[in-house]
């Protein structure tokens, strides 16, 4: 398809002339969101997701850090991030047009299983970030269009299991990938999990490295270490996944910007457009 190839490079009828990003969901498909946009200006802040995200460069090129290295995807390019994974995002040039797709953990985990012919399938891990694959290109382009058409279709629900299922089994590790070892460990996930209940509270540092065991600044260090974010980044950072949630369950933003911490609507904005690429309230409408 003409969209994804090189000559897409520049294409001003794809990048457009402003920032724009238009969400779509998948109820059949364990809630699954779907992301059509073209940034010029638009920056992301380091974030994470409790998806995957999965989804093609139509234009352009995108650049981002993660896992401390950066990264480029021109048109065709193939991304993945995996759950978890602190990553930001920016135009490279003029800017970059791109479709995405966030599927949950049970979602793909689900596909490996067919794709394996495991019930007890691991859930899946891409360790490659970037990759080449015109054939997977076209299909999931054509997945997101029927889906984004029609997201509880069955046209694009065959399409999406195809091309998932063809990501799967030539870009992705179905077994369990061993995980790092850490002596702090055990301490970092006792932050976390306390941050993670601490939404709507401003925690103190020095709670935390209590909770830790650690002093204040060793605490600071270890945590961005193990999480690729500070202990501050990381309660905004939940916040805003949170706030995702409730919005995508049609709450109102005022509602939710009181429910995850913020002070008011303003400050939820403020933190969410940076990490999701657009404001609340379209986010909640789409």
């Amino acid at each position: 398809m003409d969209t994804i190839e090189q000559s897409a490079a520049l294409d001003p009828a794809l990048i457009g002339g402003r920032d724009r990003a238009k969400f779509f969901r998948a109820e059949r498909h364990d809630r699954l969101e779907g992301l059509t946009a073209a940034f010029r200006r638009h920056r992301y802040e380091p974030h994470t997701h409790d998806t995957y995200v999965v989804g093609i460069i139509l234009a352009g090129c995108e650049t981002w850090r993660l896992n401390g290295v950066r990264h480029y995807a021109g048109p065709g390019s193939l991304c993945f991030v995996n759950p978890g994974e602190v990553h930001d995002g920016e135009p490279a040039g003029e800017g970059y047009a791109y479709r995405m797709t966030y599927p949950s953990i049970d979602l793909l985990r689900s596909v490996a299983a067919e794709v394996t012919d495991r019930d007890d399938a691991a859930a899946p891990y891409f360790a490659a970030c970037v990759v080449p694959d015109p054939q997977a290109a076209r299909m999931f382009l054509d997945a997101h269009l029927k889906l984004e058409a029609d997201p509880d279709g069955l046209a694009g629900e065959e399409a999406l299991v195809e091309v998932y299922a063809h990501l799967l089994r030539r870009h992705a590790r179905l077994d369990r990938p061993a995980g790092r070892l850490s002596a702090h460990g055990p301490a970092m996930r006792r932050v976390r999990e306390f941050l993670d209940a601490s939404l709507a509270t401003d925690p103190d540092l020095g709670r935390l490295a209590e909770l830790a065991g650690l002093s204040r600044d060793h605490l600071i260090r270890l945590f961005k270490r193990e999480t690729g974010l500070t202990p501050h980044a990381y309660l905004m950072d939940a916040r805003v996944r949170e706030a995702r949630r409730l919005l995508a369950r049609g709450e109102a933003p005022a509602d939710v910007a009181l429910a995850c911490g913020f002070f008011d609507q303003s400050h939820l904005n403020r933190c969410f457009k940076p990490r999701v690429g657009t404001a609340p309230g379209a986010y909640r409408r789409g």
